[in-house]
């Protein structure tokens, strides 16, 4: 896809012709969790009764079963059709007690609601899920802005980026959650609408900051995987010179 394409506009070409509901993850889950938990349903959903399924379901509140076991069990419950599966893995989820294994809970809590309301509504469903998560039909960025001169940003130009930036949100019916200074960098978690071409917002962004002055680089950093720190903000600066130029 290309980066300054409609994420929504890609959604819908990719799901042409079908009937469905995009849903997004909104917990922030690391992608690696992610990425194993549905290798793993893949790869362990295959040939299972749910009759024994339900039977054994209270086995993922035992605290001597092994993790491994646990996960394979909240896969099993994920993966069949049944208020009474749904029902037990949002038990574990809300209780405090059994917390080893909230992030892959959550997952399968989400894939066996999704499963339940495609066979009630008789709709498909569509989960689009990020590192960062998002709230409702946003998804959650973070994005860096660097000083063109790799000069610390002064108040006058920390102000204008602040002014210009909670414009441009407002207009796109956006959400800023956080901005911070550091130095020549501005870092800014936001919940952004679907809807948004995220690329085309921060280069708008950028451009209107610039008429004040031309103090930002015309690159920026965005990721919907993970909040960055610092020192890896500057690090990948360091190790892309030749584009942040």
């Amino acid at each position: 896809m290309d980066s300054r394409e409609n994420i929504y506009d890609a959604i819908k070409k990719m799901f042409r012709g079908m009937d469905n509901k995009v849903n997004i993850l909104e917990s922030q889950i690391d992608v690696d969790v992610q990425t194993e938990y549905y290798e793993y349903s893949k790869n362990h959903n295959l040939h299972i009764n749910p009759e024994d399924v339900i039977k054994n379901k209270d086995d993922i509140f035992r605290n001597n079963l092994p993790v491994e076991d646990k996960k394979c069990m909240f896969v099993k419950l994920a993966s069949i059709s049944s208020i009474e599966a749904f029902r037990t893995i949002e038990r574990y989820l809300n209780d405090p007690a059994h917390d080893d294994l909230q992030d892959w809970a959550t997952l399968a809590f989400i894939e066996s609601r999704l499963l339940l309301e495609s066979k009630l509504l008789d709709e498909n469903q569509v989960l689009i899920s990020t590192g960062l998560g998002g709230k409702g039909s946003k998804l959650r960025y973070f994005t860096v802005l660097i000083s063109e001169a790799g000069i610390s940003l002064s108040y006058i130009q920390k102000k204008i980026i602040r002014s210009e930036l909670h414009y441009l949100l407002k207009k796109n019916d956006a959400e800023l959650e956080k901005i911070r200074f550091s130095g020549d960098l501005c870092t800014i978690l936001s919940l952004i609408p679907l809807k948004v071409p995220i690329q085309n917002l921060f280069d708008t962004l950028i451009e209107e900051c610039n008429k004040l002055g031309d103090f930002l680089n015309r690159n920026c950093l965005i990721t919907n995987v993970k909040i960055l720190k610092i020192s890896e903000v500057r690090e990948r600066i360091k190790s892309n010179t030749a584009h942040f130029r």
